[in-house]
């Protein structure tokens, strides 16, 4: 329902064409898009989604293709895919949110009137602050973390949102599976050779459940990681809904021993809102979600971190229950996005804070809310 004296904002969400909303395996950013669609919409507010035909987040939803692509390499179709949605979005919409690269280069150039506000997924890179500082005059651009935004002072942002979860979906757990696990992508950056080496060397039993689509992930398992496998460290596959909560739930601790700026983490608020401490390398947006000694541990080296996974009765699992509805919940991902929105529509300056504590090729498809796609 709307809150008390709020008035209904129309809203327009847009996503990538290459996974569907919500994902039916790995896909945190479009997991992200459909839990914002359902917060607005339960908060009052009008959303209208774009997507693909087989997304079913139960909001009005349009699309221009029938099914997800499930690549991210052509940017042609990703440009297809958001002239169509602001086309479609903006006479109707008051504001229009968007999760692609393309889409506000796109509508500065068509001239789109209405405002519109673009989310960063992805890492700062060189090419990216330079893409996000020619059109942040013109488009509100939303970090996900603190970290992420340092990376790149000289893009103007408009505020800083955390990721939120349904934490009421997730199933609390006592963590007596007997195992620790890794969860996320087959990659190096994201640590499985790290995290079997620190789990042998603290005595634990390692799962590994990663998503292998790609061929460099592929690659990585075959001359990496498989000859690592063993009776005490079990690849499971890639894991989802039920099965991915019930392995957090079971797990004595998410053992996380990235190597790269990751700009968020969504895995390891869902481990927390299993009750399920998070061990973790002090990168990227870790430190903002990982409270040292109280929902898990922050480590420099695989040294310590073997060390802290022999300190986990140390580590309160209501706490972590705890975190991950104050801090990183889907009410207060949606009422941070709604005050971002409000003074976007208002044209007040940005905060520095925090936010947190046309013409057609194809035809379009179109489903009310609670239709089949």
């Amino acid at each position: 329902m709307s809150q008390p004296n709020e008035t209904p904002l129309r809203i327009g969400l847009i996503a990538s064409p290459w996974v569907r909303v919500p994902p039916a395996n790995y896909g945190g950013t479009e997991l992200v898009v459909d839990l914002l669609a359902r917060g607005l919409r339960a908060r009052g507010h009008d959303v209208a989604l774009f997507a693909t035909g087989d997304s079913t987040c139960p909001v009005e939803r349009h699309w221009l293709h029938e099914r997800a692509l499930g690549t991210t390499g052509d940017l042609t179709a990703e440009l297809g895919q958001v002239e169509a949605a602001y086309d479609v979005l903006a006479p109707r919409v008051d504001l229009i949110h968007d999760h692609t690269l393309l889409g506000p280069v796109w509508a500065i150039a068509a001239g789109v009137d209405r405002p519109i506000v673009s989310t960063v997924h992805g890492p700062f890179t060189p090419t990216m602050a330079n893409h996000y500082e020619q059109i942040g005059d013109r488009v509100g651009i939303i970090t996900i973390s603190a970290h992420q935004r340092s990376t790149a002072p000289s893009v103007p942002v408009v505020g800083t949102v955390h990721h939120g979860i349904d934490v009421d979906g997730v199933p609390v757990g006592r963590g007596d599976g007997g195992y620790v696990l890794f969860l996320g992508r087959m990659s190096p950056e994201k640590g499985v050779h790290r995290a079997v080496d620190i789990a042998r060397t603290a005595g634990k039993r390692l799962l590994v459940a990663a998503k292998m689509w790609e061929l460099e992930e592929r690659r990585y398992f075959r001359d990496v990681v498989e000859p690592l496998l063993g009776p005490d460290v079990v690849h499971v596959g890639e894991v989802t809904g039920r099965r991915k909560h019930d392995l957090l739930a079971g797990a004595e601790a998410l053992v996380n021993p990235i190597r790269w700026p990751e700009p968020f983490g969504l895995v390891m608020i869902e481990a927390l809102a299993a009750g399920t401490p998070v061990v973790s390398f002090r990168e990227g947006a870790a430190p903002e979600i990982v409270s040292h000694g109280t929902t898990g541990y922050l480590c420099s080296d695989e040294d310590e971190m073997a060390a802290m996974l022999q300190r986990l009765d140390a580590i309160d699992r209501r706490a972590c229950r705890l975190a991950a509805r104050s801090r990183f919940s889907m009410t207060r991902m949606v009422r941070d996005h709604v005050a971002i929105y409000r003074r976007q529509l208002a044209g007040a300056p940005p905060t520095p804070e925090l936010v947190e504590p046309g013409h057609r090729s194809s035809p379009l498809r179109f489903a009310a809310a609670g239709d089949a796609p």
